[in-house]
């Protein structure tokens, strides 16, 4: 029986999970393997899938995270993909407002029709990010990135080359506490040197160096623990609970925006009426709203003739000339904590409608 290594990647927003994958895909490749990906987006557009070769297999879930009404959706791709592609082997990107523990048990489910196997839950950690948030212990978001980190096997302290020596020693025992068997490597650029339990996976039972079931356990307990300090009686957020509303405002096709609000992360997706100029767009996103975190999209400027893909992540921005697989929107999404979506989309009209 020949059985198809599942890979995750986790990781909070901005983390680097899309640097890695890309670099999975290419050793996968480089080593005769056929790889395929799924990918799951918050908004309502695959902008990462831009940076994937075309020559990949690819599906997405788009529109939310993987968890409750989406895990049997990720379950049909996931087993299409399978059945159309027959891959050797599968990297699922989750979005990095997605709980673990959610996506573990949509992938799992797939392996009750298909013979797969989840080997590997790769955390992805901003290092810089993880840092400030652990000074605030009742942060939510700082609590879905210690869950992240409690459900790895493989975690990547990417980014390093932001931080002092102490800083990365201090960040090494705080990721260790939360989980006290993963593989701990620290990176910049999510950029790593030994790839063979990519290219040479061991899928065995007895030697599966993943011990998925064991990370799942672990959090499962250190949950139980905490839940028994904390009384359980205040309000859980996204990160524990199942019954979470997915919530869609669907504003009428002449706005072209939607809104998606998922526990406290929160997602609006802009399609552009009109090119903004460069250099304003640029100033403009490097004063967005702190709790504005992350922005990705595709832009078409109208001083320059190119198509853009742009990245956003605290305070830092990048742009990537691109050619667009297939038809393309120019699209904007916005990801963050209970921000102003009105002032937001007034923004961007006013960047549409400039003169300068």
């Amino acid at each position: 029986m020949t059985v198809v290594p599942i890979y995750l990647l986790s990781g909070f927003l901005g983390s680097g999970k899309t640097t890695l994958l890309t670099s999975m895909v290419e050793q996968a490749q480089a080593a005769g393997l056929t790889p395929a990906i799924l990918m799951n987006e918050l908004g309502e557009v695959n902008l990462d899938g831009q940076l994937v070769s075309r020559e990949v297999a690819m599906a997405e879930v788009l529109g939310g995270c993987i968890c409750c009404s989406m895990r049997g959706d990720l379950s049909l791709e996931l087993n299409g993909l399978l059945q159309k592609y027959s891959p050797d082997l599968v990297i699922v990107e989750s979005t990095g407002a997605a709980h673990p523990l959610e996506s573990i048990d949509a992938i799992t489910e797939t392996s009750m029709y298909k013979e797969t196997k989840l080997l590997h839950i790769i955390t992805v950690v901003d290092s810089e990010h993880m840092l400030a948030r652990s000074k605030n212990a009742k942060d939510k978001t700082y609590r879905l990135m210690q869950e992240q980190i409690r459900c790895a096997t493989k975690i990547l302290l990417n980014k390093c080359d932001r931080l002092f020596p102490e800083q990365i020693v201090e960040l090494q025992q705080l990721v260790r506490e939360l989980n006290a068997y993963a593989e701990i490597i620290t990176t910049s650029y999510a950029k790593l040197e030994d790839w063979s339990w990519l290219v040479q996976p061991s899928i065995d039972e007895d030697n599966n160096i993943g011990s998925v079931e064991r990370a799942q356990a672990e959090v499962q307990e250190k949950r139980s623990h905490e839940d028994t300090q904390a009384g359980v009686h205040e309000e859980r957020s996204h990160e524990d609970t199942h019954d979470h509303a997915h919530h869609h405002d669907h504003e009428d096709d002449h706005n072209h925006g939607h809104r998606a609000h998922h526990a406290h992360v929160m997602a609006y997706t802009h399609y552009w009426q009109a090119p903004p100029h460069s250099e304003q767009f640029e100033a403009w996103l490097a004063k967005l709203p702190a709790n504005i975190y992350r922005a990705k999209g595709i832009v078409t400027f109208r001083d320059i003739p190119s198509r853009f893909l742009f990245q956003f992540a605290y305070r830092e921005s990048d742009f990537m000339r691109i050619e667009p697989q297939g038809e393309v929107h120019d699209v904007a999404v916005f990801i963050g904590e209970h921000f102003d979506s009105e002032w937001l989309k007034a923004e961007l009209a006013r960047l549409e409608s400039s003169n300068d």
